[in-house]
């Protein structure tokens, strides 16, 4: 039986084990460029009728119908009465015998009530518990493009572990417990497969801070969810390590003196930092909290630059700073709404019927109603993942090139937004900014300096977050590592340890 590592990551999750000597990377989705690497999204969907409505609602749409069956029968009654000739009284005679039949063929009157809610009824009406029990689940690439092409047969969450720490009530966190359960038999399942052996134990990263406004209660919260999640996935022993000290014990095998080290590692969805000593006589125990000197962290992750993108230099080209006739503001809040793909409630007020009907009521009033239209268009397709997704391209590739053309055609066919690196730079000050103070925190709650400096994380790979650490820290000589690999890895290598 073997213990494997988990990077559950905001927007990518890896697994891996360590046999002592080197990395076994596990492969996660065949259909991706990067199969060792799986999206951290979820997609779930119906493929033909979606499930039945709960007994309660049921019963509730009978009543509805036997009250219409009563108003039906007081009327055949009255019309009984008014009746002057026997021909007509036997006519409303049959109609009141008809319409008793009904009332009292229950049976008939469920079937009646299913078949109406089920005409009635679209996946939106389904709380997430609902679906977890009953859909069909897809993951990486295979449920994204799935997604893409029936939105409206399912749900994607986008990210499931931003929603860890957030106020969820009881259904909503035996929700997520039953989800990511699934993803993580799903890791079990293709680790046991491709190593020969049986998995029991596993070690999962864990930012500093889970995403959310509720501190340590959220913290928690998210941690008491994983490890229902894994014990529901089959996994017998299981542990968690905070992000920054795993990429520090992967760095720690490439290091041949004891060294203080200071980790950056900024994600998807969070920022974490620490401060530690490497390469002591203690580096094979377990327990290394006595080597941390300072750690913190906080939600600052990639996904807020790809938001910050869209708000910045997308959504201006969908009505975002335009005006109505009047000179009134067109809402900001419409704009901040529609990229809120980690924030559930927020985003289901967005895609609903009255978000759209107060849309639309503003476009008959808009200075620039056709910029406004495409704005129309993600809210009644349910787009705003898609177009945070796109966002996030442009971001990678504006990594490397200083000017952009992205299109975005499935909004409108003629539908492309020019970006350059400044654009970037601007969408990413106010974040960067943010980013330095944490990272100015954690080197502030101790009196050891750091002897050397690694930045890992998707975002390291940016090169206005390189430029900007290393203006901030120009004397520190810097670790190099695979910025995507690191947290994995040293996550297997705590997993090795467990006893």
């Amino acid at each position: 039986m073997v213990t494997i590592g988990i990077d559950y990551g905001t927007s990518n999750s890896e697994v891996v084990w360590f046999d002592g000597n080197q990395h076994h990377y596990i492969e996660l989705d065949k259909d991706s460029k990067t199969p060792f690497k799986i999206r951290s999204s979820v997609f779930i969907y119906y493929e033909d009728d979606l499930p039945l409505p709960p007994v309660e609602v049921i019963e509730e749409k009978v009543q509805r119908i036997k009250a219409s069956i009563s108003m039906q029968l007081d009327k055949a009654k009255d019309k009984y009465e008014e009746a002057t000739t026997p021909a007509e009284q036997r006519r409303h005679l049959t109609q009141i015998d008809q319409l008793r039949g009904e009332f009292h063929n229950t049976p008939k009157l469920q079937r009646r009530a299913i078949n109406e809610l089920l005409k009635n009824q679209s996946v939106d009406d389904l709380p997430l518990h609902k679906m977890v029990e009953t859909g069909t689940f897809l993951f990486g690439e295979a449920g994204f493009k799935q997604y893409l092409k029936t939105p409206e047969k399912g749900r994607l969450i986008y990210s499931p572990k931003n929603f860890l720490g957030a106020n969820l009530l009881s259904g909503q966190k035996d929700a997520f417990v039953g989800l990511i359960a699934k993803q993580l038999a799903f890791f079990k399942e293709a680790a046991e497969k491709q190593l020969g052996q049986k998995v029991g134990g596993v070690v999962v990263g864990r930012p500093v801070k889970y995403h959310g406004t509720r501190g340590e209660q959220g913290n928690q919260q998210a941690i008491t969810i994983m490890t229902a999640a894994a014990e529901q996935a089959g996994f017998e022993k299981i542990d968690f390590l905070e992000e920054p000290i795993a990429a520090a014990y992967r760095i720690e095998q490439q290091l041949d003196s004891e060294k203080v080290a200071l980790v950056v590692d900024i994600g998807g969805g969070t920022t974490d930092i620490c401060v530690i000593r490497l390469g002591t006589q203690k580096q094979q125990d377990y327990d290394r909290q006595q080597d941390v000197l300072s750690v913190t962290g906080t939600r600052l992750g990639g996904m807020e630059c790809d938001k910050n993108l869209i708000l910045k230099s997308i959504a201006t080209e969908m009505g975002l700073g335009t005006e109505t006739t009047n000179g009134i503001p067109i809402p900001p809040l419409y704009f901040n709404d529609m990229v809120a793909v980690d924030d559930i409630p927020r985003l289901n007020k967005f895609f609903s019927d009255e978000m759209g009907l107060e849309i639309s009521q503003t476009i008959s009033v808009a200075k620039e109603p056709k910029k406004l239209d495409k704005l129309l268009i993600v809210q009644e397709e349910k787009l705003s993942a898609r177009l945070v997704n796109s966002s996030r391209m442009a971001k990678e590739m504006l990594s490397e090139k200083n000017h952009i053309v992205l299109p975005l055609k499935y909004i409108q066919s003629d539908f492309q937004v020019e970006l350059t690196e400044a654009d970037l730079k601007r969408s990413m000050l106010a974040w960067m900014t943010r980013v330095k103070a944490l990272i100015k925190e954690c080197l502030d709650k101790t009196e050891v300096q750091p002897e050397i400096l690694f930045v890992t994380g998707g975002m390291s790979l940016s090169p206005v977050v390189q430029q900007e650490i290393k203006a901030m820290l120009p004397d520190l000589p810097t670790v190099t590592a695979d910025a995507f690999k690191s947290i994995s890895e040293g996550l297997s290598i705590q997993a090795s340890r467990m006893k």
